[in-house]
């Protein structure tokens, strides 16, 4: 049995093949069913002729829908006509299992789309999507490997905000309260002390009432720490993992961008340095581009889209204002308003994909900072208790995974680039 790319790679023509998979589209003309079967590699088309195959099978054919799953023996031909030009001539058709009557059809509006998600992630843009998505992890995977860090388990149940407080997802921990994890930035921190560069991908949860094309209650967080690492070598590492990920994703999955319109070459494209912008500089961009911006002012999609809309490669915005950000963060020396941070804004206006800063090791700026946002130390003391015994500048990020997928794949909106997207009105199927 082969996969249709692997029918579909020139290696095979005249000669017997055998694929298995289910039915994309069919349609019969006289003693011709025309039959176009998808498996999880491509579409090919099978043409079955009365009288070339057996009459059971023929009826077999005429009598199977969309769906329907397939297993075809034939040979492979040229044919115009065909999708990609080759069809393959069967001498034998057999239904696994008929498909009753199935209910996507063209045109159906989103929310059928999204009731009906566990058969329409069985279409070829989510398909492609998803193989997509899978090829930039084994990117990111090796580049971890290559560059000795450690890939580590945290948990996801917490007693802690890592962010913004109001924003987690409370769940009843047998006696007591406990969260959802929106970061695992805080677990990943106590492990450098022992393993140095730590990194970890896990889901994480954001309890934010948002409605809008770029945001879910659940996606796929990719986080890093490491020691002995500034706010400029966190950079440095964002822009290195970021291009092998787009190069894996053009190298192995040329055929899925291509069906999703993006040209791989724009992929391969992208190499480090990515330019650097400082907030201010930002600020003053969009203000003469007619935006209300004001320091202090946070950069929301549109912003971020303002910013990014014409350009081919990554920005980094650096060094954002104190209070538009976490209490962990280093202060910058060079503007006491700021901390050594950066968030990474994909290009063509995709905004946001990562955010990281280099981290503060002084307890007593830290315990401040809590104190001033209300939050009862005795929740952070483990954590105040990592720069109490050798602490070491060091820095981290989280990439949203999705957020990424969706700029790579040109996606109108995040919910397309997770199998079954969470968001404020869904939880089904």
């Amino acid at each position: 049995m082969q996969s249709i790319k692997q029918v579909l790679s020139g290696d095979s023509l005249d000669m017997p093949v055998r694929i298995r998979g289910w039915i994309y589209r069919t349609r019969s003309s006289g003693g011709i069913v025309f039959a176009v079967i998808r498996d999880s590699t491509g579409i090919v088309q099978t043409t079955v002729k009365k009288g070339t195959v057996s009459d059971g099978d023929f009826e077999s054919a005429s009598n199977a829908g969309i769906e329907s799953a397939v297993e075809v023996q034939g040979t492979l031909a040229e044919d115009n006509r065909a999708p990609g030009g080759l069809e393959i001539r069967a001498s034998g058709f057999k239904v696994v299992a008929f498909s009753e009557p199935f209910p996507i059809t063209e045109y159906q509006s989103t929310e059928l789309l999204l009731d009906q998600r566990h058969l329409w992630i069985r279409s070829r843009e989510q398909t492609a999507v998803m193989r997509v998505k899978a090829a930039m992890l084994r990117g990111g995977r090796e580049w971890f490997h290559e560059n000795d860090y450690v890939e580590v388990t945290p948990p996801m149940i917490t007693g802690v905000a890592s962010e913004d407080s109001t924003q987690l997802f409370q769940i009843k921990y047998f006696d007591r309260i406990a969260f959802l994890s929106q970061s695992a930035q805080f677990y990943l921190e106590s492990l450098i002390f022992s393993c140095e560069r730590v990194w970890t991908l896990t889901p994480s949860f954001r309890a934010e009432k948002s409605r809008t094309p770029r945001h879910l209650a659940e996606y796929w967080h990719l986080e890093m720490e490491a020691a002995w690492v500034d706010n400029e070598g966190n950079m440095k590492v964002q822009e290195e993992l970021v291009a092998a990920m787009l190069e894996c994703a053009a190298d192995e999955c040329p055929a899925e961008l291509q069906l999703l319109g993006r040209d791989p070459a724009t992929l391969r494209k992208i190499a480090p340095p990515f330019d650097r912008m400082p907030y201010a500089e930002a600020m003053e961009y969009l203000q003469k581009n007619g935006f209300d911006a004001l320091w202090g002012s946070d950069l929301g999609a549109v912003e971020e889209r303002a910013l990014t809309k014409d350009r081919e490669t990554p920005l980094f915005i650096v060094n954002y204002p104190k209070e538009l950000k976490p209490f962990y963060m280093k202060g910058n020396p060079d503007d006491p308003r700021t901390y050594k941070n950066s968030d990474l804004l994909a290009p063509e206006g995709y905004g946001e994909i990562i955010g990281g800063s280099e981290r503060e090791t002084d307890n007593a700026l830290m315990i401040e900072r809590l104190k001033d946002k209300g939050e009862s130390l005795d929740n952070y003391q483990w954590y105040l208790d990592l720069r109490k015994y050798g602490s070491v500048p060091h820095s981290g990020f989280g990439l949203g995974l999705e957020r990424m997928v969706t700029w790579v794949c040109k996606l109108e909106h995040i919910r397309d680039s997770i199998p079954f997207p969470r968001t404020v009105a869904r939880v089904y199927p």
